[in-house]
């Protein structure tokens, strides 16, 4: 996997300005504001990078107001970081592939992980399988 560099410059390009405030600058969207995605069977893939990130078979509905997935394609595509802001301690979720911020990692979700990767919408492009 070939990582993907670009400059600020290059991903505001890229990127809408929400999209570049979660991805680059580790934002998060308001709840409820981007978990608008079909129900139809695909793949969720980075925004900034196309990396295929998530599975339909994989994603839940938590209440929480973001998408929520249990379990990552694999365990190559997210990398896992200790983010302590907001005076908390999480698990940040970030493409391999770009660095770019995708949502948190939590442990209230259901079997067969126990995982909640909780992902900000508008990091997300939907493939739909056909």
């Amino acid at each position: 996997m070939k990582k993907v560099i670009k400059t600020d410059l290059e991903w505001r390009e890229l990127l809408t300005p929400e999209a570049f405030s979660v991805m680059r600058q580790h934002g998060t969207e308001r709840a409820f504001s981007n978990d608008n995605f079909p129900n139809n069977k695909g793949i969720y893939c980075c925004v900034g990078c196309g990396s295929k990130l998530f599975t339909s078979d994989c994603k839940y509905d938590s209440g929480s107001g973001w998408p929520s997935f249990y379990q990552p394609i694999n365990n190559e595509v997210i990398k896992e970081s200790i983010d302590n802001s907001w005076s908390m301690r999480r698990t940040e979720a970030i493409c391999s592939q770009c660095d770019g911020h995708l949502g948190h990692i939590f442990s209230d979700g259901p079997q067969p992980t126990g995982l909640r990767y909780c992902i900000n919408g508008v990091a997300l492009d939907f493939q739909e399988k056909e």
